[in-house]
């Protein structure tokens, strides 16, 4: 098991910045792989960012140039800078993961999320 907390949010005009940090525990020995979603009031769920198995680093089409996403191994710990804010990124942002890594190549499947942290982006 897991436990993910997110940080970092907070209300910003637009323009401006914000970097989100998810930390997870739960493991001494083990990693996790951690992605950003985000949800607006009203729709689904969307991914934001993410590292996929090869170990390259995916944006949603919508944060590419304005988003960096990030990793601190040996925190366990991932960041979203979040740049040239829009009104349009006025959600509540959370961390997953799927996968526990573990020495040896041991490979957990997870489906685990933070409770997520609220960007409110005003004009």
């Amino acid at each position: 098991q897991v436990q993910l907390v997110e940080s970092g949010g907070g209300s910003v005009q637009a323009g401006g910045s914000l970097r989100l940090s998810c930390v997870a525990s739960g493991s001494t020995y083990c990693s996790y792989d951690m992605s950003w979603y985000r949800q607006s009031p009203g729709k689904a769920r969307e991914f934001v960012s993410g590292i996929v198995t090869d170990g390259t680093t995916i944006y949603a089409d919508f944060v590419k140039g304005r988003f960096t996403f990030s990793r601190d191994n040996a925190k366990n710990t991932v960041y979203l800078q979040m740049n040239s804010l829009e009104i349009e990124d006025t959600a509540m942002y959370y961390c997953n993961s799927r996968r526990k890594l573990c020495p040896g190549g041991v490979v957990f499947p997870l489906n685990s999320w933070g409770q997520g942290t609220q960007v409110t982006v005003s004009s």
